[in-house]
């Protein structure tokens, strides 16, 4: 049953190795290669959104990609559009990608 309270994020949204077509939500110059879910769960919690571990499911497949195990993290929503929430956490990933490797 759907949960209309909560937003799911997607790793294949922000994968720039996958067109749109095959499930990325936002624009290659956001998206980063190979995210991994630890990024995903990071890059949401710093934005400050709380995650208990409940909501997180690392061995879910994304529907367009039903082959491939993908993962996935649910927020509450919070009168914000998922397409920005999706955007800034994009950012954020590619911010601490940049962190890791200057390190």
């Amino acid at each position: 049953m759907k949960d209309y309270d909560s937003i799911i994020l997607w790793l294949d949204y922000y994968n720039k190795g996958l067109s749109r077509n095959k499930g990325r939500k936002i624009p290659k110059s956001l998206a980063v290669y190979d995210p991994l879910l630890s990024e995903l769960i990071e890059a949401v919690a710093s934005l400050g959104y709380d995650i208990p571990k409940d909501q997180v499911n690392s061995s879910a497949r994304y529907p367009r990609r039903p082959h491939i195990k993908s993962g996935y993290v649910m927020i509450a929503k919070n009168n914000v559009f998922k397409n920005k929430i999706v955007k800034n956490i994009a950012e954020k990933m590619i911010q601490n990608r940049s962190k890791q490797k200057n390190k």
